[in-house]
């Protein structure tokens, strides 16, 4: 498959946004969608604070995606569109939670939903309709936000990104797979 990071991680970043520091917001100060503890254990350095999140280059952002969300998703070995799909739910519920709905969308036993993409996941996945694929995941990541507590806060915005999210992985399977609009 190709590696289309790049192309998912511009429509992640453009969703995420910049610096952020809601106190509502269980993840605390968060940069283009990585969080405090992110960069803590990126960095291996538990004495960063939020400054240092509101200082992060775009470039240590990008390698923190590519290494702790796409890499842990096998993003370069999923279909165009189903990769976009499960990274970026990945980001924003984390990498267990979104490797468990893909699991779930292609109908892996209940002991192969694992939360990690493996040898099972990657076939199931290469073997289904990536369009199938792409809607079923949207409706199980909106469910998954339904039930957050903090859906009345932020739920408008999850159910508009997740929806956009549906919109540009569908976009991937169409076009060039080198842009998607954000």
């Amino acid at each position: 498959m190709a590696d289309l990071f790049d192309t998912c991680l511009a429509f992640t970043l453009a969703q995420e946004g910049g610096y952020v520091d809601d106190p509502a917001d269980p993840g605390g100060a968060t940069n283009m969608g990585i969080t405090l503890a992110t960069l803590r254990h990126w960095d291996h350095s538990p004495t960063l604070g939020p400054a240092d999140v509101q200082d992060m280059p775009r470039q240590i952002a990008a390698a923190i995606y590519r290494t702790l969300y796409w890499n842990a998703l096998r993003g370069d070995a999923l279909p165009a569109g189903v990769d976009l799909s499960t990274f970026d739910f990945g980001v924003n519920a984390g990498t267990r939670r979104g490797a468990e709905l893909l699991q779930q969308v292609l109908g892996l036993p209940p002991d192969q939903v694992d939360g990690s993409v493996g040898p099972e996941t990657l076939r199931a996945a290469l073997a289904a309709n990536a369009s199938e694929v792409i809607g079923a995941l949207a409706r199980h990541q909106a469910a998954y936000y339904r039930g957050l507590p903090e859906f009345d806060r932020f739920g408008r915005g999850w159910l508009d990104r997740t929806e956009r999210r549906r919109q540009a992985a569908l976009a991937m399977l169409q076009g060039d797979g080198g842009t998607i609009d954000v």
